[in-house]
């Protein structure tokens, strides 16, 4: 008899990290976790993990014979920037990895006649706003509005929306008997601000870059003006959301793709509140025309009304609880 378990793509970061440390701590579940990278030590024994590809098909398939996968947290990603260089790269693995994931969902949610439920961080990088005076005027978008990405990341991400949308509602639509369909939800995440992982080149990156590089006593060069406002959320209350989406009813959502926020922050504003803490922050201001033109392109805000309302979505780290009694404290305690 196969054993039921969750499977967690992208298991090494942070986002996975997580996810094992309180999925692992009842016992209730197997965790199957997947990544290029090993797991650090501390969370040896927590899950069965797997040094993989989510290309790698063959994996898939000799997994689904010895496991009944019961949900999917699909975090596997190239990220935006590193995305613009290599565009290809991040087709196959932001879209077909995707695919191979809802695909193996879909078969495993028919063979037990139960659907699977597939979770998915997508990200304010689906948005594309025409120009900064839209931007200022929609401020907190909607999950519906500027649904025009502007890079190969935004690109990938809201197309795979699009695919767990039809997965969820529409897979073989036209067959003879109606297949149990897959369990498809997505959260749209703001610019995510870990102080256990080092800024790994995301484009929302440049705010948590200038918490490290002054935590290191380092100068750092911010790649967007002063003004350059997006939407943030400090990393537990990610975490939060991600597990209150994948635990609520079905019956109490009203869709599969739902934004969720904490707190909107220029890139000056951002620097006050590092210069409270590390007031001999040596942080300059200089523009790269092409990440610039991508933050210009992202909303200022995000509307997450429907989150609230469907699965009471709240989040517990407003600017300065997430600086004073998260952000600062663990990013002081990491460099000491």
């Amino acid at each position: 008899m196969r054993k039921k378990a969750i499977l967690i793509t992208g298991a090494a970061g942070e986002i996975g990290q997580a996810l094992i440390e309180n999925l692992s701590a009842s016992g209730e579940y197997t965790l199957l976790t997947l990544d290029l990278h090993p797991l650090p030590d501390e969370l040896h024994g927590r899950s069965v993990h797997l040094i993989g590809d989510i290309l790698d098909q063959k994996l898939f398939a000799r997994l689904v014979t010895e496991y009944e996968i019961d949900s999917i947290f699909h975090l596997a990603a190239l990220l935006s920037t590193r995305s613009e260089f290599s565009p290809e790269l991040a087709h196959q693995v932001n879209v077909n990895g995707t695919l191979n994931l809802l695909q193996l969902a879909a078969d495993q949610s028919q063979q037990r006649g139960k659907p699977v439920r597939f979770m998915f961080p997508s990200s304010i990088a689906v948005y594309g706003l025409p120009d900064l005076a839209t931007k200022q005027r929609d401020f907190y978008v909607r999950e519906w509005d500027w649904n025009s990405p502007t890079t190969m990341y935004g690109c990938n991400k809201l197309y795979c929306e699009q695919l767990g949308s039809y997965y969820s509602h529409n897979y073989q639509q036209l067959a003879e008997t109606t297949p149990v369909m897959l369990d498809f939800r997505s959260l749209r995440f703001p610019g995510l601000i870990s102080a256990f992982t080092v800024p790994s080149g995301g484009t929302s990156d440049y705010g948590p870059e200038m918490l490290h590089a002054a935590a290191k006593g380092e100068p750092y060069r911010c790649f967007v003006r002063e003004d350059s406002t997006i939407p943030f959320m400090a990393m537990p209350d990610a975490i939060t959301s991600l597990l209150l989406l994948w635990q609520a009813p079905l019956e109490s959502l009203s869709r599969t793709v739902y934004n969720v926020t904490s707190f909107s922050l220029s890139a000056d504003e951002f620097y006050a509140e590092v210069r409270r803490t590390f007031p001999q922050a040596q942080i300059t201001f200089e523009p790269d025309l092409n990440r610039q033109g991508i933050v210009d392109s992202w909303p200022a805000g995000l509307n997450d009304k429907l989150a609230r309302q469907d699965w009471g979505w709240q989040p517990a780290y407003d600017v300065a609880r997430a600086f004073e009694e998260y952000l600062v404290p663990n990013i002081r305690q990491r460099y000491r």
